[in-house]
This record gives structure tokens, C-alpha cells and sequence, in this order.
């Protein structure tokens, strides 16, 4: 490919799209042959709207935006620990939205449960509740009858709430063991707890040399501070 766009002429840099998804695949392949990158963040709206959604025309696009600098951003680098640090998050929170849906068909299916299963169960607390179903022993070759199969929904239903609370809780201990290796005095600071950290530094990612300044990290953030002077003006017409 390389050769392909070298045949052109010099080769200066390249513009890619989506070089955190499907685009990073190639944004590692240029990086480590040497070639500057910039990572395009939108087509242009209007020739969008005007030609339709066509590749050849984005490439297109991509590469004029990139010649000119323009739409464009400095990627983030993806061959370091804030990578790691991506990934194990990303694992995390699908992992804490499987349990909390454990949780709540656990509650649901107790509320369906006959009252005989149902009645001691009222006053537990969530993870004596889950420990006590866990531990049932339901006869399995009885999955025909309605009690026993709620038994047997309900334990498997427990242990599986179980696996993904120890999952979360090694994952916590990796994220957390990146973190202090990082930005150790993050931690530090009041009010910043794991989670908050870890953002941070994703946000910043493996190479926070590409932010300029802080009000380029606002911006990154979405918390920038507006435009006054692009502010619609108030209406007072209704007050005469």
C-alpha cells in the first residue's frame, strides 16, 4: 500500500478515519513505518449531504483534509499502557452491566417465585441473598416441576452474579495497578477516586503531547468554555 502511495510522489502524511475502531489496525501499520498521521474527523457536511455516502469520495476527502490540515486532529497513540488501561475498562464496565442484569432478573424471578422459595429469602441482604441461592443444591433431573427449576434458575442466576463480582473486582486491582504506575499522584488528590483517574488518563491518552494546552483538553473533554460572542441573542420583544 505504502509503496502504491509512494508512486504518486513524496509521501508526507496520511489522513485516516476512525483510527480508534476500524481504523487502527492501519493507523499502527504507518505509524511504525515512520509516516506522519493525522486522524480526520469528519467529511465535509455539505459535499456529504450533496454526494451521498460513497468511500472513494471519503478517501478522497480524507486525504485533501489531511494534506491541509484541516479537520483534523494528532491521533492518540494505542502502544501503551493507557491501551491497557482501555481495554480492561472497556471489559469492566460490559462485566458490571452483566451483573447488574443478574441482579435484576434475580429480583424479578424472586417476585414470580412460589411462596414456600420466596418467604425466607424477604429479609436477606443482597449478598447474603445472593450466597444463599448459590449455595442450593436444586435436583437437576427435576427441571419439570415449577419449584425446582425456579431453584434452578435462581442458583444460576447467583453464580453468575458471583463470577462477574470477582471479575470485577481482579479487573479493579489491574486498572488500579496501571493507574498508580502512570499518574501515581492523581490518586493523591482529593476527590479523584480510581475510576475518575483512569478517565483522565484514557482521555489523555499514551501521547498528551498532542494537547497544546489546556483549553485543548477542555475541548477534548466537551467542557470548553463557549463563545460569547456566538451566543443567539435574547429575544425581549414580549417584555414592551
Amino acid at each position: 500500500m505504502l509503496t502504491w502511495m509512494r508512486s504518486f510522489g513524496d509521501l508526507q502524511r496520511i489522513g485516516i478515519e476512525c483510527s480508534g475502531s476500524y481504523g487502527a489496525g492501519l493507523l499502527r501499520y504507518v505509524q511504525v513505518a515512520g509516516i506522519e498521521v493525522l486522524e480526520v474527523t469528519a467529511p465535509d457536511k455539505h459535499d456529504r449531504r450533496r454526494r451521498g455516502k460513497n468511500d472513494d469520495f471519503d478517501a478522497e476527502s480524507a486525504a485533501h483534509a489531511a494534506f491541509a490540515e484541516r479537520h483534523t486532529v494528532t491521533p492518540r497513540s494505542r502502544d501503551g499502557m493507557v491501551e491497557s488501561l482501555r481495554v480492561l475498562k472497556v471489559c469492566r464496565k460490559t462485566a458490571v452491566q452483566a451483573r447488574r442484569i443478574a441482579l435484576q432478573i434475580i429480583q424479578t424471578t424472586i417476585v414470580c417465585a412460589p411462596d414456600k422459595l420466596r418467604d425466607p429469602l424477604r429479609q436477606m441482604t443482597r449478598m447474603q441473598l445472593i450466597r444463599t441461592l448459590a449455595a442450593w443444591r436444586p435436583d437437576l433431573t427435576a427441571y419439570r416441576e415449577v419449584e425446582e427449576a425456579y431453584r434452578i434458575a435462581l442458583k444460576s442466576l447467583a453464580r453468575r452474579y458471583l463470577e462477574l463480582h470477582d471479575e470485577i473486582a481482579d479487573l479493579d486491582d489491574m486498572i488500579e495497578a496501571i493507574v498508580k504506575d502512570l499518574a501515581p499522584e492523581l490518586l493523591e488528590q482529593t476527590a479523584i477516586g480510581l475510576n475518575s483517574a483512569a478517565q483522565l488518563l484514557l482521555t489523555a491518552g499514551d501521547n498528551p503531547e498532542r494537547l497544546k494546552s489546556e483549553a485543548s483538553f477542555a475541548a477534548l473533554c466537551d467542557v470548553g468554555p463557549a463563545d460569547r460572542t456566538t451566543r443567539e441573542p435574547i429575544d425581549d420583544s414580549s417584555k414592551h
